[in-house]
């Protein structure tokens, strides 16, 4: 998520279908749901201009996450499609895996407008820059970046271009672009799982306004993720698959727990610290083995 700075004003309404998925009558109605609750993510997380889906979407409306987080996932997907979808173009062509790669990382930054990335900046300069919680918070408002945060930044996207170009070596375009998302629908997970988890840090902060996701939506978040991993069930090896999500969700969880130490709970700073981390440990897992 992005910087804490970013705010709505508590008085408008917030979107979201009012509904859980086991109320809706059909399949038809719970994928309408769906859609549209990853349409109000599409929007929130990223640049792309998205007209309305169905008629449960409704883009005017602020967005409610309480609700429509469960559709973090695939959200990501679609996030990530651009990036992937070039990615699969140039792994076709004669260009090296490794300009693939910066390529890749390139659009997916542009169409997040660096969202995520702003986030662990943040979450650098504060935690390891102030003595108190409330310096620290202080730190991670303010909108100038700091030495540990561009430190931070730079060695996240090194690794990322590294891995991906791994990725793209090691596997063909498609199941290397297939992994990509695997990746990014994984990462949006588990930022739900540990924003479920862990208490908000400030109470009127960006990780609050817009509502905390319950338990029955964690649970919805994980149940919508589950297809969208099977790609990397069939494109992995067992103990790499398992190597990558241990990796992803250990790493998700420390972060979590360090923002606890740190500040006492998540901002929307730490969350998107959390997607950005927990993607890089899901990638640095399924390439640690054969």
């Amino acid at each position: 998520m992005s910087s804490e700075s970013d705010q709505t004003s508590d008085s408008e309404t917030k979107t979201g279908t009012n509904k859980t998925l086991d109320q809706t009558g059909s399949l038809i109605d719970t994928l309408s749901l769906v859609f549209a609750d990853a349409a109000a993510c599409v929007r929130f997380f990223s640049r792309l201009p998205l007209a309305r889906v169905n008629s449960a979407d409704d883009p005017a409306r602020a967005p409610d996450f309480s609700l429509i987080s469960r559709a973090a996932p695939l959200a990501g997907v679609f996030v990530a499609l651009p990036a992937a979808g070039l990615g699969l173009f140039l792994g076709f062509t004669e260009l090296p895996a490794l300009a693939v790669a910066c390529l890749t990382v390139a659009l997916l930054a542009a169409t997040t407008g660096a969202l995520h990335e702003d986030g662990l900046s943040d979450l650098a300069d504060g935690f390891f820059g102030g003595a108190t919680r409330e310096r620290r918070l202080e730190i991670m408002k303010d909108s100038r970046i700091g030495s540990f945060g561009a430190l931070a930044l730079v060695l996240a996207v090194l690794l990322r271009v590294a891995l991906l170009a791994a990725l793209w070596q090691r596997f063909s375009s498609a199941d290397a672009a297939l992994l990509f998302l695997c990746a990014e629908a994984l990462s949006r997970t588990l930022l739900v799982w540990q924003w479920q988890q862990r208490p908000l840090a400030r109470p009127d902060g960006l990780a609050a306004r817009f509502g905390k996701p319950g338990r029955p939506t964690l649970q919805q978040a994980l149940l919508i993720s589950l297809p969208l991993l099977l790609p990397a069930l069939f494109i992995l090896t067992i103990p790499a698959l398992f190597l990558g999500l241990l990796i992803a969700a250990t790493v998700a969880y420390a972060t979590g727990q360090l923002a606890v130490t740190k500040i006492g709970g998540v901002t929307g700073d730490v969350l998107g610290a959390i997607q950005q981390l927990s993607g890089l440990g899901f990638l640095l897992g399924m390439l640690m083995v054969p």
